[in-house]
């Protein structure tokens, strides 16, 4: 049984910090390495869509779990959502990604886990 609708949905990003600030799903940050240094939201785990595009395995926090996908604005981050359906992860992406996240007051945190930026 599947909590998202495989590959195709979307979430807001309140409805995403929800999933997985409950532990229902981990939320994956495929921004490249300068952007997420720059900020994410706290607890992402971070994989590059590049490096899944080549075939990289989720982080191990990642493996067995339903996916929230979010990258910059939302289009990376649907790529990779459907990218993990077609691997029979459970995934789905966040609308408009963290510029949304951001905009929606949710914590966004640097490297150091100081008060970060999107980049």
């Amino acid at each position: 049984m599947f909590l998202f609708r495989r590959g195709t949905g979307r979430l807001t990003p309140e409805q995403a910090r929800s999933r997985t600030g409950d532990g229902t799903a981990v939320l994956l940050d495929v921004r490249e390495v300068p952007e997420w240094r720059a900020g994410h939201a706290p607890g992402a785990v971070h994989l590059p869509l590049t490096r899944l595009l080549a075939g990289a395995a989720l982080p191990p926090d990642a493996q067995d779990r339903p996916v929230v996908a979010i990258c910059r604005s939302g289009h990376r981050s649907r790529q990779a959502a459907k990218l993990l359906a077609s691997r029979g992860v459970d995934a789905v992406a966040v609308t408009g990604g963290m510029n949304a996240w951001a905009k929606a007051g949710l914590p966004v945190v640097d490297e150091r886990g100081q008060g970060g930026r999107i980049a």
